[in-house]
């Protein structure tokens, strides 16, 4: 029996997402990492966007090359120091993708496979992610598509929220249809953007996801965003049964994030959460 989960309307499985696709096991937010997380199960693929110089959109967590796991076009490790000087949004999409950011893996997750790979163009993720699952005869998954995006680095290492809506609208609307696209972001002016587009008519109607880390309730950050999201995304450190419970209360569905054990999975489940978001897809198997 197929394990359900609160809903307005009917039931629907219970949500595992794959981490920047299974970020504990393949290098995060890069093609291999997804094909992984669709062969262990995942029910939506969790995935991270910037923009570069030349108004792609990337698939990438940070605006710039981390120096934990990046190595230069010259084969030499980004350091600690320039990191941060090495903005995607001052690159074009040619020059991002020579950089490796997979054969030093990432030690802060000594399971995840070195292998020389480099971020990806979500047109492209999407692309190849349709193309496996045709060909391995999957059941349609989701795309959760965060929107990097901090009010202090509009025009610097990023463009402001309604350029940045419109790019990542531009893809979605050619390659699915929008009842498999999840949009959050920590940025709630990303979400009302997306939202007035969408009572514009200008853009797809996907789920809307408000990602939190804060300390303020529920309802104080469903005040500040204006509206009721489709999901609540939080640390999951700050969720309780109660909490839960109150946004059911509201039709809203909990989605925490980023859960690697297994024993916190399933407290959380027992708890009443819809789904969650791990590195480890493989350790949420049987949830």
């Amino acid at each position: 029996m197929i394990a359900t989960a609160f809903v307005s309307s009917a039931p629907v499985p219970f949500d595992i997402e794959g981490h920047r696709g299974c970020r504990g096991l393949m290098p995060e937010n890069t093609i291999p990492a997804f094909l992984k997380a669709l062969d262990l199960g995942v029910t939506t693929l969790e995935m991270d966007v910037v923009i570069s110089k030349d108004r792609q959109v990337v698939v990438s967590h940070e605006p710039y090359f981390n120096a934990a796991f990046s190595i230069k076009p010259d084969g030499t490790p980004v350091d600690k120091k320039e990191q941060k000087d090495l903005v995607l949004y001052q690159m074009n999409y040619v020059d991002i993708k020579q950089y490796d950011t997979g054969s030093n893996g990432n030690p802060a997750y000594p399971e995840q496979q070195k292998l020389k790979t480099y971020k990806p163009l979500l047109v492209d993720v999407i692309a190849q992610a349709e193309a496996y699952r045709k060909a391995k005869n999957l059941p349609a998954f989701s795309y959760n598509i965060e929107l990097k995006s901090e009010p202090s680095e509009y025009n610097k290492s990023q463009p402001e929220p309604a350029p940045f809506c419109d790019l990542v609208r531009a893809i979605i609307a050619k390659q699915l249809p929008p009842e498999r696209v999840v949009i959050q972001s920590f940025d709630f002016a990303v979400l009302k953007q997306w939202k007035k587009g969408v009572q514009e008519g200008k853009y797809p109607d996907v789920r809307l996801s408000a990602l939190v880390e804060n300390l303020r309730s529920p309802e104080k950050n469903l005040e500040e965003l204006g509206f009721k999201p489709d999901i609540y995304s939080p640390y999951f450190k700050l969720l309780s049964q109660d909490k839960i419970n109150r946004l059911h209360e509201k039709n809203i569905r909990v989605i925490p994030w980023t859960v690697n054990q297994r024993d916190d999975m399933i407290r959380l489940k027992e708890w009443g959460v819809d789904g969650l978001i791990t590195d480890y897809p493989n350790r949420a198997v049987g949830l």
